[in-house]
């Protein structure tokens, strides 16, 4: 019983968070030709040459991702994602009729901006996505580790609101873009991960292996297995070292526990995390 209403509220959450990201989309930053990048900023452009909603030229756009994203990660995995694509494709459409509340185009970057980061926050901690380039970086980090999502995402977001440029044929707008993009991203970092702040993780447990195979898939995240021995019965253990972000960290330990009740973890704050998906090494140690 405790299982399904963990699932419901989740479900209702995802709702919520892509309603609010849909009412960014249609709200402010559509109809004032601000394109925020994803595949949502690719509906937008592609909306001005076929005569269909940004709401349905998203859904479009994403069906072939999502089934592939299935064969990758599996049903269960896109579950959620699968919803909130749904939900915020058809709110998008929903909304679309009320028009801009604001026709300041530096007022809807800023709006749009801040509640695209408040909708995107509650979707990702239920641990789906909306979507589109969300799910292309991930499958392109299980192939390229070296390289951090961060970086991708900017990669496809600048190379989208270069594109809305040129076909919208406005310097302007793609400016705006660009800063309805740093408000987002900023917010996001704020909300999601604190400043620098991680978890540390350090497991004992005879069910390692399971663990840290779900803790590499579901939450895309390195780990480090060490050899230890018990000081008292001199039994080998093995010792799992994982840093994750804070707000993975609920996600992380319900792994544990439904694999584990006996397992044995210490999770303390990592003030200052260096390396992939971090800060870098040659950065400021302050």
């Amino acid at each position: 019983m405790k299982k399904y209403t963990e699932i419901i509220k989740q479900s209702l959450l995802c709702i919520v968070g892509s309603a609010v990201y849909a009412a960014a989309v249609s709200l402010f930053l559509d109809p004032n030709g601000i394109v925020p990048g994803g595949f949502t900023g690719i509906a937008m452009i592609l909306g001005r040459f076929i005569p269909l909603q940004t709401g349905t030229m998203s859904l479009i756009l994403n069906v072939p991702l999502l089934i592939a994203g299935i064969f990758v990660f599996g049903v269960k995995f896109l579950g959620t994602t699968i919803l909130s694509v749904a939900v915020s494709s058809a709110m998008m459409n929903l909304f679309a009729p009320i028009g801009p509340l604001t026709q300041d185009p530096l007022l809807a970057a800023l709006a749009g901006g801040a509640l695209m980061a408040f909708g995107l926050e509650i979707v990702l901690l239920q641990g789906a996505t909306t979507g589109g380039t969300d799910i292309i970086v991930k499958m392109l980090r299980k192939k390229f580790r070296g390289i951090s999502a961060g970086k991708f995402f900017l990669i496809t977001d600048g190379f989208i609101v270069l594109c809305s440029a040129i076909v919208f044929k406005n310097v302007d707008a793609g400016l705006y873009a660009a800063v309805c993009i740093v408000v987002s991203s900023s917010l996001m970092d704020a909300m999601l991960y604190g400043r620098d702040q991680a978890k540390l993780i350090i497991l004992i447990s005879d069910r390692h292996k399971e663990i840290t195979d779900r803790i590499l898939k579901e939450l895309d995240v390195g780990a480090t297995i060490l050899e230890g021995s018990g000081a008292y019965s001199g039994r080998e253990k093995k010792v799992v070292i994982c840093v994750v972000r804070k707000w993975l960290i609920g996600r992380a330990l319900k792994i544990i526990k439904s694999e584990d009740t006996r397992s044995f973890a210490i999770v303390t704050t990592a003030n200052e995390v260096f390396g992939e998906g971090y800060k870098p090494h040659d950065g400021d140690v302050i």
